[in-house]
């Protein structure tokens, strides 16, 4: 197995570069139905798909988010902005934590500042967020090439053959990286932990 180090180092390096954020003023200022909002969020995070034939999101999973509590319900089966920023945050959550989770931590978001009437609301809430992610950008870049590199200088002297060698740094490098996210999702459920129950939970009980 050959693999171009260089060429695979500079296309992870520049791919998360290129990372970014639906903006809120790209989102429509008018209340959307739901085909609307699916063909919008396709349309907007068609780059973060693995395969072309996976979907960003659908009227089944927009449903189960309203089942769940995850998404407050639409007004007269519209959808505002609002609303579309907190399917965005879920979208990119539900790639590592379970719904449940992603219920808990919202919670205290969209009962708080969903349509609260106030300056400060969801919105400034996403923009907050989403310029520390922007920020932490360069940092990120460095830690996967220290990662990278460290995984090429691997298996240097075990006793085997090229093919498997440069296989078994390629396992390592992905090895790395997914301890990385292993620690970070053990750090987040343990933060979520701590959180108070949402309060229709309460409700319930």
């Amino acid at each position: 197995m050959v693999i171009d180090t260089k060429d695979m180092l500079g296309s992870i390096l520049s791919s998360i570069a290129r990372i970014d954020y639906i903006k809120p003023e790209d989102i429509p200022n008018i209340d959307l139905y739901m085909d609307q909002v699916t063909t919008f969020m396709e349309e907007q995070l068609a780059t973060t798909k693995r395969h072309d034939d996976d979907k960003v999101l659908t009227k089944t999973m927009i449903n189960n988010y309203a089942k769940n509590n995850l998404l407050p319900p639409p007004v007269k089966k519209k959808y505002s902005k609002e609303h579309v920023l907190v399917m965005i945050f879920i979208y990119y959550f539900k790639n590592i934590l379970s719904i449940k989770d992603i219920e808990t931590l919202l919670a205290p978001i969209t009962e708080s500042y969903f349509h609260n009437g106030r300056d400060f609301d969801i919105t400034s809430i996403y923009k907050e967020v989403c310029e520390l992610e922007k920020s932490r950008i360069d940092a990120l870049q460095k830690d996967v090439a220290k990662a990278y590199h460290q995984a090429m200088e691997s298996f240097g002297t075990a006793d085997i053959g090229e093919g498997d060698r440069d296989y078994l740094k390629l396992f390592s490098f992905i090895a790395s990286l997914s301890f990385d996210v292993y620690v970070k999702k053990l750090l987040i459920e343990k933060l979520i932990n701590e959180l108070p129950e949402p309060s229709h939970e309460k409700k319930k009980k």
